[in-house]
Order: C-alpha cells, then structure tokens, then sequence
C-alpha cells in the first residue's frame, strides 16, 4: 500500500491508514526515510523498553557514518536543549538525571494541586459561561495545563503568556518534517526560553521560594546535582511534555465525547466514570502519535534485520487501535476496562508528568461536563496540520 505520513489526507484522519498497514505489513521500512514503521501493539510495546533501542545515536556513531546531513551551526541553541534533556539521555545519564527530577516532581507535589488546578478550571469557565459558546482550545484546553506548569515551576504571572508560543515553536522540531521558518522560530524560541530560565533559577537560587525551579536547583543526591544547563532543558521539557499532550487530549477527547452522544450522555449521568474515560480518549485519538528510537545494536526482530545505526518509528496511534489487544478498537467506549494503552510510553522513558497529565484531565473533563452538561459543536473542526503531535485548530461549542 501506499503510506505517506506527510499527507494532508494522513494527517486528518491516520487510523484507517493503519489498519491496512498493520494487517498488511505491521513492521514496514520507507527507504525514502531510512525508517522502520511499526504499528503492532505487540511490537511497539515490546520495543519501547528494549535496551537495543535509544533515543540518542548508537555509541561511536557519527551523522556522518550514518548518511545523515550535519548538524546546522544555526541551530545550535536548539540542539542544546536536546543534548542536556533527559528527553534524549539513555543510562546510565538518563538514571541519573531522573533520579534527581524525580526527588522533586514528587507524587505527593502533584496530588497536593488538587483543590487549585479544580480552582483554575472554575476560573476558566467562569470567564465564558456568560456567554453561550466558546473555543475549548483557547478559552478552556490551553490555558488550563499552561497555567498550572507555570504556577508549578514559578514563572511569575507576568510572564506566563510567553510560555505557549515558546512550547509550541520547539516541538514542531518533532515532526517529521519542519520548514526553514519553522527551524529558525524554534531556534529562537531555544534562545530567548532559556535565557529567561538562567536568569529565573540564579534568582530562584539566591532567595529560594516554593516551587519546582527553586527545588531543582537546590536538589542534591550522593553529592550530585544538576548543572545550569540541565535545569533549564529539564524546565523545557516539563514545560513541553507538561501541557502540550494535555491540550490535545481535552481537544481530541471532548471532540470523540461530542461525535458520540452516548458516550457523553453516559458520562454525564456517571460522573464517576471520568477515569475511564480520560484513558479512553488518551487511547482513541492519541496526542502523541509516533516516538523514535535509534537502533544501538545490531538485531533481529520477527525475521526484519535492525542494523545499528537505523531509525524506528513506533507508531504509539496505531498500536492504540490494535484489534489484537483492544475488542472494537474503532469504538469509543469511555467504559473501557481494561485500556492498556500506550500513550504515556513503556520502559524507563515513561513520561514522568503521567501522574499530573491524569490529574489535569480528570478534573477538567469532569467539570466541564458537570458546569456545562449540553454542549454542543459549534460547526467542523479542523486538525492542525502535523502528524507525531496530533491536536485541533480549534474545538468551537456552544452550551
């Protein structure tokens, strides 16, 4: 079959291109990409963790050696951020910067946001509930997460609206393909981001307050601690893996919620089946639809011949809507138990903010559908035009 990921028509809806792909040929390599494709549950699952496999290059390989084109001088400052992240560490680097992360982005940190992330989701309705309609993106799904990871980290209120075009012109990087002006908005989002968060934790380090750039500066483990440039990519990546997911499953979600009214009748006279359903709409229409790993090992896997060096694509949408795991995948059941997706990853790059993400989540679909129980579409949405990061323009609805 024919399977071009960059397509408009791909883009818009993927999921019937992978169901042919998977029953067609679940591990394909694009040699126009010099990368395997998988869409299997059991393969990506399998392969997340698989120490073969890691987000860095392979040790001792060059772009060079791997005939891929050097690294632009021009974008160094975003290239950066990448070598200093936990993001693209492998271990024993990787451990260690987790480790120290995770002494302060603690379990009982998230759970203590409760009451004020239910505070700031009142708040945001409140600001339209006046008014009979809204953009659940704008007014709603996007202010929401950027909020509380501002307010988590301590970027002061002033400066909060500088977040979200910063976030969102790094990780456009993450596509599979990027224009020239793309490249050059993520470099100086790169810049101008980090510069603000070197002045933020030095000022932070000399009169402490409460919060988790304070806590990362000052945390310490067997003597360890995290350098000036790890701290600032660390609050990047909270930051971008933080909100931008969270956006795009309020969006994806309460768009799935809206084409299926007895599902959302269902939820609305259940409000207990929030859980659920949060992980049916991080499952049906996955904000996250690729993760990459690089081949650090020569190995074989179900008779296809990984040489080190080569790129995977694992292909978390797909694996979301495997008929061999999921009993009707194509449906939206926010009922479903078990749901054993894999849209927070698998394996020691699960994503640390999971526990925040479920939080988000569970309280604003909750309230919105509790505040505002007959909502409706206000016209067609469109998807964004991109494909690993899966989100809407815009969600318009009345109420």
């Amino acid at each position: 079959m024919q399977f071009d990921p960059l397509s408009l028509e791909f883009q818009r809806n993927p999921y019937p291109a992978y169901d042919q792909l998977r029953a067609a040929t679940p591990i394909l390599y694009l040699e126009s990409r010099h990368t395997w494709f998988l869409t299997a549950y059991e393969d990506v699952f399998a392969l997340l963790p698989d120490r073969r496999l890691g987000r860095a290059l392979p040790p001792g390989m060059t772009r060079d050696a791997l005939g891929l084109p050097a690294l632009r001088e021009d974008y160094k400052p975003f290239y950066k951020l990448g070598e200093h992240s936990l993001f693209d560490k492998e271990p024993p680097d990787h451990t260690r910067l987790r480790s120290l992360v995770h002494k302060v982005f603690t379990p009982r940190r998230v759970e203590g946001l409760r009451q004020h992330i239910q505070q700031i989701t009142d708040n945001l309705l409140d600001s339209v509930q006046s008014q009979g309609r809204m953009d659940i993106l704008a007014d709603f799904a996007t202010p929401l997460p950027v909020t509380v990871i501002a307010e988590l980290l301590g970027v002061p209120e002033e400066d909060r609206h500088r977040l979200r075009p910063w976030s969102h012109d790094i990780v456009a990087m993450y596509e599979l393909d990027h224009t020239e002006e793309q490249g050059r908005r993520a470099v100086l989002a790169a810049v101008e981001f980090s510069d603000y968060l070197r002045d933020l934790s030095r000022r932070r380090k000399q009169a402490p307050e409460d919060d988790l750039i304070s806590a990362l500066a000052a945390v310490e483990e067997a003597g360890d601690q995290l350098t000036e440039d790890e701290l600032i990519s660390t609050c990047v990546l909270l930051l971008n893996a933080g909100h931008e997911a969270t956006v795009n499953v309020i969006g994806n979600g309460m768009l799935a919620l809206l084409k299926h009214p007895d599902q959302r009748r269902k939820l609305r006279d259940h409000p207990e089946l929030v859980n659920t359903a949060v992980e049916e709409m991080m499952r049906y229409d996955t904000p996250l639809q690729l993760f990459r790993r690089w081949v650090r090992e020569d190995f074989e896997y179900k008779g296809c011949q990984f040489k080190k060096g080569m790129e995977l694509a694992l292909m978390f949408g797909a694996a979301n809507r495997d008929p061999a795991r999921f009993v009707n995948p194509g449906a939206f059941d926010v009922t479903r138990e078990p749901n054993p997706h894999i849209s927070f990853g698998n394996g020691v790059h699960y994503c640390l903010g999971a526990p925040l993400a479920r939080l988000e989540l569970q309280i604003a679909i909750g309230t919105l559908l509790r505040r505002m129980p007959e909502l409706e579409l206000d016209g067609e949405p469109e998807y964004r035009s991109a494909y690993v990061i899966r989100g809407l323009k815009a969600l318009h609805v009345t109420f």
